[in-house]
């Protein structure tokens, strides 16, 4: 059997590197291809007490809520309207209910695809799940007729709940 080329000559696997993900929405179709997700953290609150006939000085401490940042996603300027239209419809002054929607974020191992391979060359996943995600922040790309930059936009997701099935 070939060792692979994310083997090294032990046979130990090298870690995944962070540079080759996916993001995708539920309900939104269509592509948007994002440089950079930052933000994803869970932090369950210390709540500390001490009853009043306690042996201890000390206070006991338990766990309260879990609270959830928001996550920040980078991505080129896109054509294709479909994710543009989920953050309008989520900033818009005259907006409804705000439609919110499941965001998958997966690192991926490519294990020597191209990147038109990219969605059938994936192995050793890892996966974080954000639930009923919406639109909590927009900002566009800043302009500069000096510079040859690509014109990147910033969202930022509330979410509900954190989910890292594997």
């Amino acid at each position: 059997m070939a060792a692979s080329p994310y083997e090294n000559n032990k046979g130990l696997s090298y870690p995944l590197t962070k540079m080759n993900f996916l993001v995708s929405v539920a309900n939104v179709e269509g592509t948007a291809a994002f440089s950079q997700v930052t933000g994803i953290d869970a932090t369950v609150d210390v709540i500390e007490f001490r009853q009043g006939n306690a042996n201890s000085l000390a206070p006991v401490k338990i766990p309260g809520l879990v609270k959830h940042g928001n996550i920040t996603l980078k991505f080129g300027y896109t054509l294709d309207s479909a994710f543009k239209t989920w953050i309008q419809e989520c900033v818009s002054e005259t907006r409804g209910q705000i439609p919110r929607n499941d965001v998958q974020i997966e690192l991926i191992d490519i294990n020597g695809g191209s990147p038109q391979k990219l969605a059938t060359a994936v192995t050793g996943t890892r996966v974080w799940l954000l639930t009923n995600a919406w639109v909590a922040k927009y900002q566009g790309p800043e302009l500069d007729a000096k510079t040859s930059d690509v014109a990147i936009e910033t969202v930022e997701l509330a979410y509900e709940e954190l989910i890292i099935p594997n």
